[in-house]
Formats: structure tokens, C-alpha cells, sequence
């Protein structure tokens, strides 16, 4: 009977928590996107934005039909499109489906060139 209470004693005592480990802190190389021909890349869960904050306009992928091969996630099916570049206000100005980032990529690429140089000449 001595055994039951050491038992239920230890059982009523609560655990202490653990203690999250500590964040490393990734040190600042002064280039903290990925960029590609002189623009940001940067993913946002299955949305990946492509362009410069201090251009008008912006060119967004949505990854959406995904493909487990081998040890990659590869996505079969991807939204693009070109919207400006004003934050939560941005409007979408075009919009196309393509399978594969890469084909995607070049399409997405190719209204973004054309889109910024219209806006050049138009100043």
C-alpha cells in the first residue's frame, strides 16, 4: 500500500516544461533573397513572387497541383500572374495557367519585361 501512494504521489507532482531551444540567428550577408537577372525571388508558402518593391508591377506564381518524384515536390500545375506592385491594394492585371514552373517562369518573365518597359516609357 506504501508502493500505491510513492505512485500516486509521483503521478500528482507535475512534470516541468521544457524549455524551447534557443532561435539561431542567421547572420546577415546583405543578400537575404534569392535573385534572379537583378530581381527578388521569394516564396510565400505555395506562392512564389518574383520582381523588385520598387517596381510597378510584380509577377506572382501559385504552385497548384504538386508531384512527389523521388525525394523532390514538383509542381504540375501553375498560376500566373501579373498584378502591380501596391501592396494589399494591388490589382490583377493578367492571368494564365501553364503546367510546369519552368514554362510558367517564362511567360510570368516575359509580361513582367513588358510590363515594366511600358511603364518606363509612359513617364
Amino acid at each position: 500500500m506504501a508502493e500505491n501512494t510513492k505512485k500516486d504521489a509521483k503521478a500528482a507532482v507535475p512534470k516541468p516544461k521544457k524549455k524551447a531551444a534557443p532561435k539561431k540567428k542567421i547572420a546577415m550577408t546583405g543578400n537575404e533573397y534569392l535573385e534572379y537577372k537583378g530581381k527578388k525571388l521569394v516564396r510565400v508558402g505555395n506562392e512564389i513572387r518574383y520582381g523588385s518593391a520598387d517596381d510597378p508591377y510584380i509577377a506572382c506564381f501559385r504552385l497548384e497541383d504538386n508531384e512527389e518524384l523521388n525525394d523532390l515536390t514538383v509542381s504540375k500545375r501553375v498560376i500566373i500572374e501579373l498584378k502591380t506592385n501596391e501592396g494589399k491594394a494591388s490589382k490583377l492585371m493578367r492571368q494564365a495557367e501553364r503546367d510546369g514552373l519552368y514554362r510558367a517562369f517564362d511567360i510570368g518573365m516575359f509580361w513582367l519585361d513588358q510590363a515594366l518597359e511600358a511603364a518606363k516609357t509612359m513617364k
